[in-house]
């Protein structure tokens, strides 16, 4: 006699957490509320964070992330952003933010380097003194 059939588990839809106004410091309790329901009914997994509506972003914006990224670690998961223009990602990288936001390849590596970007000059390291011999002219 054969059981019933186990039931499929029902699929959960990725969480989401769309940002569609300038953001204010005012706000940023209120978006980590939100952040906090979205990832308990969706369970583990990352809850994306859509930036693409925030206008110009300042460091409200960087703050309400950084919220952001706190709540969700203290909830066990992390955040992913979608859509983070250009100048999102360097503020976010001028605060350092960049690597502790950053969002997979899947994604479309949201915060990844942009093209056509130029490869830094190396630094001379620290410490490291030219050795002058006797009777050398002055530069």
């Amino acid at each position: 006699m054969a059981g019933p059939e186990p039931e499929n588990p029902p699929t959960l839809s990725p969480a989401v957490l769309v940002l569609d106004q300038p953001v204010t410091r005012a706000e940023v309790e209120r978006l980590c509320e939100r952040l906090s329901a979205l990832a308990r009914r969706a369970g583990p997994g990352p809850v994306t964070v859509d930036v693409g509506g925030v206008g110009r972003p300042d460091l409200a914006v960087v703050e309400a992330l950084a919220r952001l990224r706190l709540t969700a670690g203290r909830l066990g998961c992390r955040i992913q952003l979608r859509n983070a223009r250009g100048e999102l990602r360097r503020l976010l990288a001028w605060t350092g933010l960049d690597e502790a936001l950053s969002a997979p390849a899947a994604l479309g590596g949201v915060l990844g380097p942009e093209r056509g970007g130029e490869a830094e000059q190396r630094e001379e390291a620290l410490g490291v003194e030219e050795g002058v011999e006797p009777g050398d002219p002055a530069p």
